[in-house]
């Protein structure tokens, strides 16, 4: 618990976890809106302008949930290299002989 209280031990990857799950399902919810959206204007005879929204909501449903990936795992590897640093501090610290 006082690792907790003096900020040395992390809650932001938990975080950055939840994030990354809330994300996906941004994505997919919006690409599924903007399909439907898309869908019903394509029935009434839209033509092809109609057709974009649901080109977009495929986009958001296969390519958004990668973006987030990427994006949630560049946040990941700086708490990482932190880790990574306070254990070389701690295998470099002078200990009395």
């Amino acid at each position: 618990m006082m690792d907790f209280l003096a900020f040395r031990k992390m809650i932001t990857p938990i975080v950055i976890q939840i994030l990354f799950w809330l994300g996906v399902l941004g994505c997919i919810i919006g690409g599924i809106v903007s399909i439907l959206g898309g869908g019903f204007t394509l029935i009434k005879g839209g033509g092809f302008a109609s057709a974009v929204p649901v080109i977009v909501g495929l986009v958001w449903i296969f390519i958004g949930p990668i973006m987030v990936r990427i994006y949630c795992e560049v946040l990941i590897i700086l708490f990482r290299i932190n880790d990574n640093l306070n254990v070389i501090k701690h295998n470099t610290e002078h200990k009395p002989a």
